[in-house]
């Protein structure tokens, strides 16, 4: 649902726009967020489509708005009136910093969530560069555990007859992937802090130079220590790095090791030979690599689709794949 005129104000979040030759100004930006999406523009404040607004909702399985705290009941479609307008409905609220509280009525955006919920403190080079992650995350993770919610709540409509209200916000989808940053807080009383490429509780797991480039590795378990320092003629049990502990502790001695050892071969070379070792490793690819490799394309993430007003388009494809089993079916994960 638009505004009537401007319609949605990401249509003109850009360069790039989609056939901008053609003084097109359909942003890339409103393409991603906008996939498979019928639109409509209502003016809330307008008698005839508050109207629209009814009907939809009377059949509607799912309602979700983004609205700041309170504004949607100010309009007169507050959770009261919804339930009675469709007893059945389900309606997702996203806000920037939750539905109440000391600060629950500030407006939300992606970056000042990023901040305000810990998340860039964590990321960048230092404590003293802090970076914003390089898409809109807590947009992306709040749509994300709003969908998880949803589908709760259908399922539990399904068995109750009776729908509900879903809430999550920027400010908690980011809290809820604190992952194991925030047991170091809540239950250790550490503050995790930014430091670059390098895992803080595991060593060596990180971006490590090389000749002419760089490479990442992973050594997740102590066996793969051992096949690392094996392959690159090093002593595991080094004093202060035969445990991941003291190598954790020790980072900086680890990260100097490796790329001593690195730096005189080539990334390619490098990335062989720790594959052929079975040490977890890659490299860092730029959007434009991704989009041609061999495996993106293998697992359906590019699509081709026909736009209303835009003609054939490219664009990312669905991260899950639903599959039907078939009696006699053989797949390769599922080998006779």
């Amino acid at each position: 649902m638009e505004n009537p005129g401007s319609g949605d104000d990401t249509r003109g979040w850009g360069p790039p726009f989609a056939q901008p030759e053609t003084g097109g100004r359909e942003s890339t930006y409103f393409l991603s967020a906008n996939r498979n999406k019928e639109s409509i523009a209502l003016d809330l404040k307008d008698d005839a489509d508050r109207e629209v607004l009814t009907t939809l909702l009377r059949r509607a399985d799912v309602l979700m708005e983004n609205f700041r705290p309170g504004t949607l009941a100010r309009l007169g479609f507050g959770t009261d009136v919804l339930a009675v307008l469709n007893p059945r409905l389900v309606v997702l609220s996203i806000s920037g910093f939750g539905h109440d509280g000391p600060e629950g009525g500030r407006a939300g955006y992606d970056q000042i969530a990023q901040g305000e919920a810990g998340l860039m403190s964590l990321t960048g080079s230092d404590p003293d560069d802090p970076q914003r992650v390089g898409v809109p995350i807590a947009d992306l993770l709040a749509g994300m555990y709003g969908a998880y919610g949803v589908l709760a709540a259908l399922v539990e409509k399904e068995r109750t007859g009776r729908g509900q209200v879903v809430r999550t916000s920027l400010l908690a989808a980011i809290v809820g992937v604190h992952a194991f940053q925030g047991t170091a807080w809540t239950v250790a009383g550490q503050v995790g802090r930014a430091q670059g490429n390098h895992h803080p509780s595991i060593a060596p797991y990180g971006l490590f130079r090389c000749k002419g480039g760089s490479v990442q590795l992973s050594c997740g378990s102590e066996s793969l220590w051992r096949r690392l320092c094996a392959e690159f003629g090093l002593d595991p049990e080094t004093p202060g790095m035969a445990t991941n502990a003291e190598r954790v502790g020790d980072r900086q001695r680890v990260i100097e090791l490796l790329e001593d050892a690195f730096a005189h071969h080539p990334a390619e070379e490098l990335l062989a030979r720790l594959a052929a070792a079975g040490i977890p490793a890659g490299r860092v690819r730029t959007i434009d690599e991704v989009y041609t490799w061999g495996q993106t394309l293998s697992q359906g993430l590019l699509v081709d689709v026909e736009h209303d007003t835009l003609g054939r388009l490219r664009l990312p494809g669905p991260s899950a794949a639903l599959l039907h089993p078939r009696p006699g079916r053989r797949d390769r994960d599922h080998p006779p």
